[in-house]
């Protein structure tokens, strides 16, 4: 109960921003002026403070992955799971997660596990980085140690370009 998935592909209802937001806390039975606190501050959190009451499904897919984002946090978890979370995004939209994903961990302590391909991205926001190949665990570093000094030869060959999935 403590943990949230954003998806790569985020399902997003059709209704507007605030009740797909509110989804979450609806199911939990959230009393409504928590309720509301909640969802403003993810929100604003997600700099979608003044999308409240556009509809969802007309955003761009940066901003729709930014109301799942929302809506998640809007859970308060310890642990947030996001699988891909900036594929198929334009370069704006994955600065702007990556940003938010930041905030998340620094103010509100809250642990992040991102699954992606993107080893720039890794590099830039990972503190820690496991490599997996065929499902099996390869090499699990900081990141920095990682990248400047992998141990295995399929993490090299991976971080060198030479292996490709």
């Amino acid at each position: 109960r403590r943990m949230c998935m954003v998806f790569q592909q985020p399902y997003i209802f059709r209704t507007t921003v605030y009740n797909n937001v509110a989804y979450g806390l609806n199911i939990r039975r959230i009393k409504s002026r928590e309720k509301r606190k909640r969802i403003e501050r993810a929100l604003a959190i997600t700099g979608l403070q003044g999308y409240a009451n556009r509809p969802a499904q007309k955003l761009s897919g940066g901003e729709m992955q930014r109301v799942a984002l929302a809506r998640a946090l809007a859970l308060e978890p310890e642990v947030l799971l996001l699988d891909e979370p900036t594929a198929n995004l334009d370069p704006s939209s994955v600065q702007v997660i990556e940003n938010i994903i930041r905030h998340i961990r620094a103010e509100k302590r809250t642990t992040v596990i991102i699954v992606t391909h993107n080893l720039f991205q890794a590099r830039r926001i990972a503190d820690e980085t496991i490599l997996l190949v065929n499902g099996r665990l390869t090499e699990m570093k900081p990141t920095e140690i990682l990248f400047a000094n992998p141990q295995d030869d399929r993490t090299r060959a991976f971080l060198d370009g030479s292996m490709v999935y």
